[in-house]
């Protein structure tokens, strides 16, 4: 590269700086698209609609219906936002979450009546017409039931969703496929084969209007049917979207709608930001430090990534919440992970002689497949959560893919053109880039077993803690109000509370009483009404919690209403996110075993992942952490980075194989010593970050940093002891030996 081109290089990443942040700060048009004050932000972060529905009906209704119009409810309004939440409130009541929105009308006109969703023939038995030209009802729900025009009703319906054809003509063509229960497949059958003899409609209403007029072209017998005619694959998606809600088994109607605050407060949000730009700056520091133009050129390069970061969550519509956050930290973490693997082959490189220009283009070129194959790997995690995932685990998805992308970029393409302008512009000597020193090599090897009892001893104390406190009539996790329920306390204060007095002064008392820093409190718009969610609360703390407000706050005693609701994780959520997990690590295996030729590769990568997430849980059942919503994004963020720092040590190894005489285990021993220094180093500034996270944190955010930074420093011991050390089990046991 001429000097000439070196400076055009700089002034153009500079440039992109200067642009993205511009964007970033001022967005770009007259919807500012791109600024992070555009950002959508979860309930945790900023809250927003809140809704109420109430069974409708004399009897009360059971536990299963109300645990099927909760889940598919959820699938519905997923539809807002995949951080929205859905939830039992008492007995026969719905609650429904949305952040991002400040207009619960525009909600409910969108959202509907849930529970009124009919299929109807055009004609009945006798021939008369149940609707017109315009598809108005000529009667009503009661005549048709009794004359049999309702060929099917919402209940009926399993499964609804969006999806596209090529017709006949090569076209594409919108379609919303069913999936019909029992009886429903035998009615529909029934209906279908007489409309198919005239080409007659049968069509969809939903609260009393006409959704769909499809004509039946043929007889429909096995229980899939398909509605063409959508224009777009939004409009297919809305009609989809309005069966499954009109599938409910319950007709609800609202019984109340608010605009809520953030869960977490302004607090959270101010100390989250402040954390994440000092650990930026000791990154920064670090990455000089230690080395030098090439720590100095990814240092830029890293600015460029977070505003990318910060602009494509606005211009893509993601929605940002604490697991969202845990996402991007990964992401950060692993965008020096690429940059350290590089610069640690670039100094090898010049401690066997080459050139510093040569260093530097070998260094690149030897280090792109380990950062490729520890990306990819993340990166198919991410995109199976994000696809089966739901609620929080499909946005702690969404950022992580979106930082992995970003990251790759930005290691692979900017850092590089930056070094070499600076090389081009004259600083060529290699004491800016380092050399690599000659280090005595640690027997890993040789300790494998001691490693290994270390750890299952570590394991088998999280099983004897969790039975242990199974047996002492507790849960054997600290589960919060997300997976158990709780309680939800409206108090109507006789002032205004700011949401830092009430994080302040009032939080901290309710914490006293539970026992429990996992309160989640939400202030309703334009009133002075605040929600404040916690576990589920015995009559004694309920007496204790409405004294202290009496006491401490003069509530009046009838300003404070008390009501059990249920797990936002519901049973299915919960089987969701293990079936994602599950498929997840199954291509990770396949991808690893692909791409090392050998499935122990896999297999050691898998039994590491097993390990940290047993290492960690058994951390949750030693010190009571609560067991929340962020703790499927914690054990995620764990896999994540674990995997990557694996991946790095066996490509090493498998690069080993291809050339070196030595026997298998020195050749293992040399691979992890030789990136050691990478391990350590990668780990330590995710740590940092982590760390400054935990420190300025408030204390919900606390129990998410703390559980994380025992899953780094688990994810690098499992990696530089244990993942070669199985591999080497593996690999002997099977009787392959090394070629000599």
């Amino acid at each position: 590269m001429k000097k000439r081109n070196a400076i055009i290089a700089l002034v153009a990443v500079l440039l992109m700086i200067a642009a993205f942040g511009y964007m970033v700060f001022y967005g770009v048009g007259v919807d500012a698209v791109g600024s992070a004050k555009g950002i959508h932000l979860g309930l945790d972060l900023a809250g927003g609609v809140s809704i109420t529905y109430q069974a409708v009906g004399e009897e009360a209704p059971s536990a299963e219906d109300m645990d099927d119009t909760v889940y598919k409810l959820q699938q519905r309004v997923e539809g807002y936002s995949t951080e929205a939440l859905v939830y039992k409130e008492g007995s026969d009541r719905v609650s429904i979450e949305i952040p991002g929105l400040s207009d619960a009308n525009a909600v409910l006109e969108e959202l509907g009546r849930p529970g009124s969703l009919y299929f109807i023939n055009h004609l009945d038995p006798e021939g008369k017409e149940n609707y017109d030209v315009y598809g108005n009802l000529t009667r009503s729900i009661d005549e048709l039931e009794k004359d049999g025009s309702i060929v099917l009703t919402g209940s009926n319906v399993v499964e609804s969703r969006a999806g596209a054809i090529k017709n006949e003509m090569g076209n594409t063509e919108y379609i919303v496929e069913l999936t019909l229960d029992e009886e429903g497949t035998k009615r529909f059958a029934e209906a279908t084969t007489k409309a198919a003899k005239t080409q007659d409609t049968i069509m969809i209403y939903y609260d009393g209007k006409p959704a769909s007029i499809p004509v039946v072209k043929s007889a429909i017998t096995g229980g899939m049917a398909q509605i063409s005619g959508q224009k777009t694959i939004e409009e297919a998606e809305q009609l989809a979207s309005t069966i499954r809600i009109g599938g409910l088994k319950l007709e609800l109607e609202e019984l109340r709608s608010n605009v809520v605050g953030a869960q977490l407060g302004t607090e959270a949000i101010s100390r989250s930001l402040k954390a994440g730009a000092i650990g930026f700056g000791i990154i920064v520091i670090f990455m000089c430090a230690v080395y030098f133009i090439p720590g100095l050129a990814s240092s830029i390069a890293l600015v460029l990534y977070c505003l990318i970061t910060i602009f494509c969550l606005n211009f893509f519509d993601m929605t940002l919440t604490l697991p969202g956050i845990a996402g991007i930290v990964l992401s950060i973490g692993m965008a020096v992970d690429a940059n350290v693997i590089t610069f640690a082959r670039i100094r090898e490189e010049i401690a066997a002689g080459k050139s510093v220009r040569s260093a530097i283009d070998e260094g690149y070129k030897k280090a792109l497949s380990a950062i490729i194959d520890g990306n990819v790997t993340t990166l198919i995690a991410a995109l199976v959560l994000g696809v089966i995932g739901t609620g929080s685990i499909k946005g702690f998805a969404q950022t992580l893919a979106l930082g992995i992308v970003v990251s790759m970029i930005t290691a692979l393409f900017v850092t590089k053109l930056i070094i070499r302008a600076f090389y081009a512009l004259g600083i060529t000597d290699e004491k800016y880039y380092g050399k690599a020193k000659e280090r005595k090599d640690i027997d890993f090897l040789a300790k494998r077993k001691m490693f290994i009892i270390i750890s299952s001893c570590v394991i088998i104390v999280g099983i004897i803690a969790m039975i242990a406190n199974s047996a002492m009539g507790r849960h054997s996790l600290n589960y919060s109000l997300e997976f158990l329920g709780g309680t939800s306390t409206n108090v109507t204060f006789n002032e205004d509370m700011p949401l830092s007095d009430i994080d302040s002064k009032v939080v901290p008392s309710i914490e006293k009483i539970t026992g429990d820093p996992n309160v989640q409190v939400q202030k309703v718009t334009g009133s002075n009404e605040v929600i404040f969610k916690t576990r589920a609360l015995s009559v004694n703390e309920r007496e204790a919690f409405n004294d202290m407000m009496e006491n401490d706050f003069g509530v009046s005693p009838d300003k404070i209403v008390a009501e059990t609701i249920s797990s936002t994780i519901s049973s299915e959520m919960s089987r969701d996110a293990i079936i994602a997990i599950v498929v997840a690590t199954i291509l990770m295996l396949i991808y690893i075993w692909f791409r090392f030729k050998d499935v122990r590769f896999g297999a050691s990568s898998v039994i590491c992942l097993i390990h940290d997430v047993l290492v960690v849980i058994t951390f949750y059942a030693l010190a009571r952490i609560t067991v929340g919503s962020t703790f499927v994004a914690c054990i995620l963020t764990i896999v994540g980075y674990s995997i990557n720092a694996t991946i790095v040590i066996f490509d090493r190894i498998r690069e080993k194989l291809a050339v070196s005489k030595d026997g298998l285990d020195s050749l293992v021993n040399e691979a992890v010593n030789q990136t050691l220094s990478r391990s350590l180093f990668t780990s330590l500034t995710t740590f940092i970050m982590v760390a400054v996270l935990y420190i300025l944190g408030v204390s919900s955010v606390k129990e998410f940093a703390l559980p994380l930074m025992i899953g780094i420093i688990c994810g690098t011991y499992s990696s530089v002891c244990l993942a070669s050390a199985i591999w080497y089990i593996l690999r002997t046991k099977a009787g392959v030996k090394n070629k000599q």
